[in-house]
């Protein structure tokens, strides 16, 4: 009888597995996916000058995208920041587009991850993260081999530029060993 209903429950599990995979995903928007590749740039963060290093690519066979950021103070090399941004798509539902969705996580750790929502302008993207009181609004503009990212801070009707940055596309460093 406990093989049975252990089976059954196998079986279910497997039955839901198959079910959740009939529909393909949608597809990341060009406007995300033109940033895959590799930039380096410079910018400020709440007025301090910093360099930035952005990796981008595809994950999870295509139905996400993942932005990897490096940031350093001039002033100090010893202030260092990153961040692990994965963007995926929420599927329009009724007369409501669809959505890019987010999660980020950075080099604070667990207690200042945030999920957040956007969409796609015509030159690039938008996603706001909540961070109780404020909402932090990144705007990623791309122009040729040239990238724009802006983050605006938001409390209530407040706006305030929080960070800055722009970046020109390089060759991406091989990550193959050498021996």
């Amino acid at each position: 009888m406990k093989v049975s209903g252990a089976l059954a429950a196998l079986l279910s599990l497997t039955a839901g597995s198959a079910l959740a995979q009939d529909a393909p995903p949608p597809q990341l928007p060009t406007q995300v996916t033109a940033l895959a590749g590799c930039w380096q740039g410079t910018g400020e963060v709440m007025g301090k000058p910093v360099t930035l290093a952005v990796t981008a690519k595809p994950i999870a066979l295509g139905a996400m995208f993942l932005i990897e950021t490096e940031s350093q103070a001039k002033a100090d090399p010893a202030d260092r920041y990153a961040a692990h941004l994965v963007i995926g798509v929420r599927a329009p539902k009724g007369a409501f587009p669809a959505t890019l969705s987010s999660f980020w996580s950075d080099s604070f750790g667990g207690d200042y991850t945030a999920t957040g929502a956007g969409a796609v302008r015509e030159d690039g993207f938008e996603i706001a993260y909540p961070y109780p009181p404020s909402s932090f609004l990144n705007r990623w503009t791309l122009k040729g081999d040239r990238l724009a990212w802006e983050i605006t801070a938001r409390e209530g009707d407040k706006a305030q530029a929080f960070a800055r940055y722009e970046a020109v596309r390089i060759a991406c460093p091989s990550t193959e060993k050498r021996g």
